[in-house]
């Protein structure tokens, strides 16, 4: 991280002084906490945010308090906003005020007080087997673009991938031999994971039959290539996986990381242990990755009133209930 070059009380003094000390954090984000770019993205967002707010009230941000920061949160807390998105905004400010300590530019920090709301997670859309199937028989195997785009799903599916990631795989990153693939998540996070047989198959097709074709010697290296020869934009897989839902008749609102989603429910149903589902997915806190526990629950809830004889309703809309010893 590149040192300050001005006095303490610049920084505060004028605008100047702010930008130089948002961008130090910026690159403090980057550099030593390996945050991702989105995330990255979001921090400076909310911070040039609250920058803008205490100087628009004359205060310098070596005389920022609790009451200032408590007076942004609700400036902000408009109707509609998302409590994950005011969540985040308070971590930024958090991490800002821990930088500026740490680099000896303020004395005390304003938001060890300040609570983040709870936040009410919303359980995602999830496939079920069959669906997934019929997707992934969309794409039309005769084709190059098929054939990229059939390796690109069975791969999303199989490894329970983000897009950003399955997108910036190189073909180095593939273990052909030994069936398994590094991927590099949030912050750069590295993580190791197994392929299965027909997401190897569809591999083996593409490289030995598509991506030569589409390669124009600009690749650098990447898996999935354009039409162009480069690395595939989240937009382009996005229209393309959109039609293969439609074409499969799916009406479900879904994105590519519905696939995903459905990775961890279809692996914890099958009866796999949370802690694996973790790794896999690449989480670093387990109560992330629990939410599919909520999604088994549901399915499980609807085998027994599908298919236990005791778990439908009767004719006068009752439950029926066994009354009998266990």
């Amino acid at each position: 991280m590149e040192a300050f070059t001005f006095r303490k009380e610049e920084m505060f003094l004028n605008s100047n002084g702010i930008e130089k000390v948002v961008k130090s954090y910026v690159d403090y984000l980057a550099g030593e906490r390996g945050f991702s770019f989105n995330t990255i993205d979001a921090y400076e967002r909310d911070v040039r945010q609250f920058t803008k707010y205490v100087t628009s009230k004359s205060r310098k941000l070596d005389k920022v308090e609790e009451v200032d920061v408590v007076n942004f949160i609700q400036s902000v807390n408009q109707p509609g906003i998302a409590s994950s998105t005011l969540s985040r905004k308070i971590s930024s400010l958090r991490s800002f005020f821990r930088f500026l300590m740490g680099e000896g530019l303020i004395m005390e920090d304003p938001t060890t007080i300040i609570e983040s709301p709870q936040i009410k997670r919303k359980l995602p859309n999830v496939l079920d087997v069959s669906e997934i199937e019929k997707i992934l028989q969309q794409p039309e195997r005769k084709e190059t673009l098929g054939i990229r785009d059939k390796a690109a799903l069975e791969l999303l599916y199989a490894c329970g991938l983000r897009i950003s990631e399955l997108l910036s795989l190189k073909v180095e990153n593939i273990d052909f031999d030994e069936s398994f693939l590094i991927c590099y998540g949030k912050g750069e996070k590295e993580r190791i994971v197994p392929i299965g047989n027909y997401a190897m198959d569809s591999l083996n097709l593409y490289l030995a039959k598509a991506r030569s074709e589409l390669d124009k010697g600009k690749s650098d290296g990447v898996l999935f290539l354009s039409k162009r020869g480069k690395k595939m934009s989240r937009m382009g897989f996005w229209k393309r996986f959109k039609r293969y839902c439609l074409k499969a008749g799916i009406s479900k609102k879904i994105t590519p990381h519905t696939f995903r989603h459905s990775f961890a429910t279809h692996l914890l149903e099958g009866g796999a242990d949370l802690r694996v589902v973790q790794t896999l997915l690449g989480h670093s806190d387990i109560t992330t990755t629990q939410i599919y526990t909520h999604i088994t629950k549901d399915y499980l809830q609807k085998i027994i009133r599908d298919f236990h004889p005791r778990g439908r309703k009767g004719n006068n809309g009752l439950l029926i209930i066994s009354g009998g010893k266990d």
